[in-house]
Formats: structure tokens, C-alpha cells, sequence
């Protein structure tokens, strides 16, 4: 492989690593530990294996026992590298066979590998500048318990993995089931070898690579190159020193394998989480969500005294000074309310009646319509991370819905201009019926002590006085009359614009709680998804 696509493929996998990585991070407190972890231990493998030496391919040799894995090592090695039973019962431990053995030294230590054999050159197969490193490893179905966790170590270390089955048990669930069905992404890095068909009549050779072939692409392996081999006669011996060799001069198995890995651990991730997206928060919902919470915070309630409050304030300032003083008896409905208190809004609660059944009701349904909204199509663990979101939230809902309520300019203590004009000119008014009537109070007694009276001074025959005492009544009256009626219209109006005020609050305080966390969680499922589709690019 030349440097350039070295480089290349080098560059591809960074960002795949880093893409599961970014997945790994998003999933967090959403997905299963094990999971994760799981996509932890994948990355930190890769790390650890890039670290290492890049000019050797370590290809393990996997088989059941009797398969005849260590025999086939020893052919394939040209050497006697496998002791035999006595000396090394079972294969109970790795057998490294090296070629090419500065810098395998780190490598064989992460891999633990202590049993290590310096290969002689082998003609057409390796030699000191392969770089190739061939494992023998312990039995998959040992019974030692040691054995099958250094396998499967084993098999999430090697960059290539080749799988020595006999014709007697090929079809054996427990390497099917138990490996390979699971390395279904690792076909470039994979071997399958049919040893011993010296054993086979030569006419069922084919038949039976036929069944093998036919299983492993049950397993997803459909791919994999199949080799016959006898470690007895030799036969196939040398395709498979081929096809090894082939592997370790390309120096691409390391890549390759940490590629696959990549691949198996997005699509286990993939399997945790679901498919699916989040059809997320839609302007209509929000809405709703604010609409509903309103009225649960008793928004109307509000609306509705600050439209009693200006009337009734109206009648204080505006009515017939005569009678006003009457409206001081009826009660503020803001003041009830605390809502026009001077406290700061960040201190400030308000009176308004604690949330009952009926309203927490309300709350929680709105809440949970919301969150099911914005939900809908995501996979499980994505749709209760979502639903979570927004439970959390609303356990804050009531204290800061109150606080916003209180802090909302709703024009409590702001006076009418008009007030003070009606105010003077009933007073005028007032003063005019004194004036009148003072003034035929005055004439009533001088005739009633005899004295002389003077002549009144008359409009259209109308005396004077009279005119002043009934034009100020009629005056005060028609005041505050059409008071009343202005402030009917302008406590409708201000009551309006108290309601926006109130609406815009309830829904700052359903997006900071609410909408906003939901938002989160859906934006780091959509985030999720796109890790994993760019972990998954080769």
C-alpha cells in the first residue's frame, strides 16, 4: 500500500474513531452502560494498537480442539513452533512465531504474550521484513475456564483472524454462534480453514466446503475466502502461507480490523439506542404548551382583575366627588393578588390561589402532550431521555410561574392621563352646585329675616344660581357616567394588554423549562445519529 493511501485510509479511520467516539459521548445516561462501555473498550483498544508497531500483522490462529490448529501453525511456520502435548498441554497458553522481531517487542507485551519464537525465514512466505507476528491460541471450547477468556481476548486483539475448523465439527453452533456470527464485519480480516480433509473422501471435499461456505454466510461471512487444508499431506498449506502473506505485506490488517471494529461496535450502538428520529418541537406545540400552562397559572384570573382594578380605580379618581368615596370600600382585586406591590420582581410572589388537582392536572398533561410530540419516532431509551427532559422541568414550573406572573408589567400602578382631567372638571363641577346653591341659600334668608333681596340675574329666565346648582349636578352625572363607560373600554384594553405581557411570560418560562431541554435531547439524538452514520462510512 503506498504512503499516500496509507495516509488516506489512516485519515478515514481517525474520523471514524472519533465520529464513535462522539456517539459514545451523546449516549450517555441515555443508552445502557454496557453498551458504552463496550464502545469504550473498542476505542481504547484502537488507541492502544495504534500506538504500537504498524509493521507487524498479528494473525491468530483460532480452532476447537482436535481441529488440528496447532499442527497446521507448525505447517504453516514451517517449524516445529508448537510444542508438542507434553511440554504445552492444550495449548494452554499463546505461541507467538515472529519474523521480523525489532519493534514486535511492545506489541506481543499488550497482547501478553510471553511465549515468543524467533522464526527462521521461511522460503515465499516471511522473513525478517514481513513483519509478521502468527499466534497459536488455547482452544476455543476448552474446558478451562482460562482458556476461552484468553480467546476471547484474543479475538478483540488480532488484526487478522484465521479460524481452523475439521470436518467434523464445522458446523458446530458454539464457534458459529459464539464467534462468528458476532465477526460478521470482519470478513476482510477473516480466514476460514477446513483442515484435515485428508480424512474426506475426495468426493465430499466439495460438498462439505459447500455447507461451510453456505453456514458462514448465515453467520454474514458470505465473503470470507474458505481454504481446504491438511496439515498431514501439506495440502492447501501453501494458499494459506499465500493468502497470510498477502495480508502482512499489504500492511492494511491493521486498519482494516480497527475499521471493522468500528463498524460492529456503531452497529451494537445502533442496536441499543433504535432507529428512528425525533419529529422534535414544532411551533403549534409550543404554542399549546404555553396556551395550557397559562391558564393553569391563572393568567385569566389576573386578566380579569386588572380590568376590575381600573374600573374600580377609574370610579375613585373619576366618579361624583359627592359619591366616589363609596368605592374605597370595595377592595383592590390586583392589591388581593399582591400584584401591585413594590417588592423586586425576583422577590415578589403573588396571592393568586395554589395550584389544586384540576390545575396540576392540566400542567402535567399539557407537559406530557408536549413531550410525547416532540418524541414521536425516536427510539426508546431516546423517547424517555426526552420524556425525563421535560418531567424535570416541570417539577419547577409552579414557583417559577408565579415568580414570572409577578414580575410582568401589567400596568397596576399606572394612572390614565384622563383621570386627571375628569378629576378637575368634577371638582369645577362640585363647586359650581356649591356656588348655586350657596347662593340661593343666601337669598332664602334675607327673605326670610325681611330684609330686602336683591334681584338674581337671569339667563333665558333662569335664574342664575338655579342654573349653576342644576348644571353641576347634571354635569357630575354625565362625568361619571361616560367615566364609567371609558374605562369600561379602556380597562378592556389594558386588561389585553396584560394578557400578551402575562402569555409572553408563561411562555419564557415554558421554554427556559420546558421547550429548551426537550430541544436538548432531541438535537443530541439527531447529533447521535449523525456520529454513528459517519462512524459507519468506510
Amino acid at each position: 500500500m503506498s504512503r499516500h493511501s496509507a495516509a488516506r485510509e489512516a485519515s478515514r479511520l481517525d474520523s471514524r474513531l472519533q465520529a464513535l467516539d462522539d456517539a459514545r459521548g451523546l449516549g450517555e445516561g441515555v443508552l445502557p452502560d454496557q453498551a458504552l462501555e463496550e464502545v469504550l473498550a473498542v476505542l481504547d483498544r484502537a488507541s492502544s494498537r495504534r500506538s504500537l508497531s504498524a509493521d507487524h500483522t498479528v494473525v491468530g490462529f483460532f480452532g476447537a480442539t482436535g481441529s488440528g490448529k496447532s499442527s497446521l501453525f507448525n505447517a504453516v511456520s514451517g517449524a516445529e513452533i508448537a510444542t508438542a502435548a507434553a511440554r504445552r498441554p492444550t495449548t494452554s497458553e499463546p505461541l507467538a512465531g515472529v519474523w521480523g522481531a525489532d519493534g514486535s517487542g511492545p506489541l506481543l507485551d499488550w497482547l501478553e504474550v510471553r511465549n515468543r519464537h524467533h522464526a527462521a525465514a521461511v522460503d515465499g512466505f516471511a522473513d525478517e521484513e514481513t513483519g509478521l507476528i502468527l499466534l497459536d491460541l488455547p482452544d476455543f471450547d476448552s474446558t478451562r475456564e482460562a482458556n476461552r477468556e484468553v480467546v476471547e481476548r484474543m479475538v478483540g486483539l488480532v488484526d487478522v483472524l484465521v479460524w481452523v475448523l475439521d470436518p467434523q465439527k464445522y458446523a458446530d453452533a458454539a464457534v458459529h454462534h459464539g464467534f462468528l456470527a458476532r465477526l460478521a464485519s470482519h470478513g476482510a480480516v477473516t480466514l476460514v480453514v477446513l483442515n484435515q480433509v485428508d480424512r474426506l473422501p475426495v468426493p465430499d471435499v466439495e460438498p462439505v466446503l459447500e455447507s461451510l461456505r453456505a453456514i458462514l454466510a448465515r453467520d454474514g461471512l458470505g465473503q470470507v475466502r474458505v481454504l481446504p487444508t491438511s496439515a498431514v499431506t501439506g495440502a492447501g498449506v501453501d494458499t494459506l502461507r499465500a493468502a497470510i502473506r498477502s495480508v502482512a505485506v499489504q500492511r492494511r490488517a491493521q486498519s482494516q480490523r480497527l475499521a471493522a471494529d468500528v463498524s460492529k461496535a456503531g452497529r451494537d450502538l445502533r442496536a441499543a439506542s433504535g432507529d428512528g428520529e425525533a419529529a422534535g418541537v414544532a411551533p403549534a406545540a409550543k404554542a399549546r404548551l404555553a396556551e395550557e400552562l397559562a391558564v393553569a397559572a391563572n393568567v385569566p384570573v389576573v386578566v380579569s382583575a386588572v380590568a376590575r382594578s381600573y374600573r374600580l380605580e377609574s370610579v375613585r379618581r373619576t366618579g361624583w366627588p359627592v359619591t366616589r368615596w363609596l368605592a374605597r370600600f370595595r377592595p383592590d382585586p390586583l392589591r388581593r393578588l399582591n400584584l401591585r406591590s413594590t417588592t423586586p420582581a425576583e422577590l415578589n410572589r403573588t396571592s393568586l390561589p395554589a395550584a389544586g388537582a384540576p390545575e396540576r392536572a392540566r400542567t402535567d398533561a399539557a407537559v406530557r402532550a408536549f413531550a410525547d410530540a416532540a418524541s414521536a419516532g425516536a427510539p426508546g431509551p431516546w423517547r424517555a431521555a426526552i420524556r425525563s427532559a421535560a418531567r424535570e422541568g416541570r417539577e419547577r414550573l409552579p414557583d417559577a410561574l408565579d415568580q414570572a406572573i409577578a414580575g410582568t408589567d401589567i400596568g397596576a400602578n399606572r394612572k390614565a392621563w384622563w383621570w386627571g382631567l375628569f378629576n378637575v372638571v368634577q371638582w369645577l363641577a362640585l363647586l359650581t352646585v356649591l356656588g348655586g346653591l350657596g347662593w340661593l341659600g343666601v337669598l332664602a334668608g334675607l327673605g326670610y329675616f325681611q330684609m330686602p333681596v336683591p334681584e338674581v340675574p337671569r339667563v333665558e329666565g333662569w335664574p342664575i344660581p338655579t342654573l349653576m346648582a342644576a348644571s353641576g349636578v347634571v354635569l357630575g352625572v354625565f362625568l361619571a357616567v361616560t367615566g364609567r363607560v371609558i374605562a369600561a373600554g379602556a380597562a378592556n384594553a389594558r386588561a389585553s394588554r396584560a394578557r400578551k405581557r402575562l402569555n409572553k411570560a408563561v411562555a419564557a418560562v415554558a421554554h427556559k423549562l420546558i421547550v429548551e431541554p426537550v430541544e436538548v435531547e432531541v438535537g443530541r439524538l439527531a447529533a447521535f445519529n449523525a456520529a454513528l452514520r459517519r462512524a459507519g462510512e468506510s
